[in-house]
Formats: structure tokens, sequence, C-alpha cells
């Protein structure tokens, strides 16, 4: 980050967004092109046009971007995914700005946001042909749901979970319009599920598994 940079709430069908969008339509393009291991229908649309606008804005979703000037350099959103849990998507810094911790900066923006509306933890997934995400959000304190020991082409889909405000009870939507727009926005979601399933497992089912001497 330097001086100049600014963190702005805007919208994933933006013009301010159409950098990002593209670039992480490139990027999962041209990993995955040869990769079969996420079992998607065959009707599934592309990873980039999976979500419509509407999850990630007010009230349940988020949508943030880094600008330096009138560049946009990196960004990121979450999601309604439960009562209490904030799904983050969409993390992705220009390809000419990486290395300078802006990564870190949009999470921290988001996690920041996710508790302010009430959110308790969130959940994210990555691709098993991204270990630098996979890396920072270990770094950044994530909970792996899967075998770090598992070759992550046998596992597709790499997900991971942390508790951001364990006092959090969820958000808290007051007023007719935002209640609306939020039962649209947890409709548009629950459409998506045919192709992106609900979590198989979860941090709180992991808590509860015993553990062995």
């Amino acid at each position: 980050m330097t001086p100049t940079d600014r963190i702005i709430r805007s919208r994933i069908d933006s013009d301010d967004a159409r950098p990002m969008l593209e670039e992480l339509d490139f990027e999962y393009t041209t990993r995955y092109e040869d990769y079969e291991g996420f079992n998607k229908p065959a009707d599934a649309p592309k990873e980039i046009d999976l979500y419509p606008p509407l999850v990630f804005t007010a009230p349940y979703g988020e949508f943030l971007l880094i600008k330096r000037g009138e560049e946009t350099i990196a960004g990121g959103a979450f999601m309604y995914l439960d009562r209490q849990t904030a799904e983050i998507k969409r993390v992705w810094t220009s390809s000419a700005h990486r290395r300078q911790g802006l990564s870190r900066r949009i999470m921290g923006a988001l996690e920041e946001a996710a508790a302010e509306r009430g959110y308790r933890q969130i959940y994210l997934t990555t691709g098993p042909r991204q270990p630098e995400a996979k890396n920072l959000y270990l770094k950044l304190g994530y909970t792996p749901l899967f075998d770090l020991n598992t070759d992550p082409e046998i596992l597709g889909s790499l997900p991971f979970e942390k508790v951001i405000a364990p006092d959090n009870p969820g958000p808290h939507i007051t007023g007719l319009r935002n209640q609306l727009r939020g039962l649209a926005q947890r409709r548009a979601k629950t459409k998506t599920a045919r192709w992106h399933p609900a979590p198989a497992v979860r941090l709180h089912a992991l808590s509860e598994v015993p553990h062995h001497a």
C-alpha cells in the first residue's frame, strides 16, 4: 500500500471492477483449462459468471476495491453463506502490483466489513492450482477444512474458515427495503447451489471431533 491508495465500496458490475474481472477470468481459464477435478455439471456457468452482482451488495454482501489514483489494483467481495457466516469471493491483486501486501490489505478490509455487518465467521475456498492463495489464507489464520498433506489436485476446491468476531450473532437486517433485498440475495445464492453446493465440512464440526493422545 502507498499513501495514495484508497479502499472504496463499489459494485462488481461497475467500470472500476472491469480490470479485476477480466484478469480473474483469464487466470481461472488458463490455470484450470485442463483440470477436471471440480465435478461441475455440464451446464455450469463460468466461475466468473456464477454469482449475480446482487449478492455482493448490502445488506448481506460487500464489494471492495483498492484504487491507486484512478487505477484499480486489488479487490474482493463477500456474500451471505448462512446466518453467521460470510463467504469471501473474488480476492484479486493486479498482476502488475503483486508482492506489495495488497492481498493482506483487502482481506483485512473484508474481514472488518464482515464483522461490522454482524457476521461471526468467514468461509472461503481456493483452487488446487492457486498455491499463493492457499499460503495467504494459512498465514492469515484461516483453518484449512481439508488435509494439507493430500495432493490438492485430488481434493479440488480447498475450503478454509476463520472466526472473526466470536460474539457476533449474525447480521441484523432492519427496514422493509433491506429485508426484501436480503431475501432476494439469499434466494439468488440458493439458486447457485446446483453448481456450488453448501460446504460439506465446517469449522465447528472439526472442533467437535475428539482428539486422541
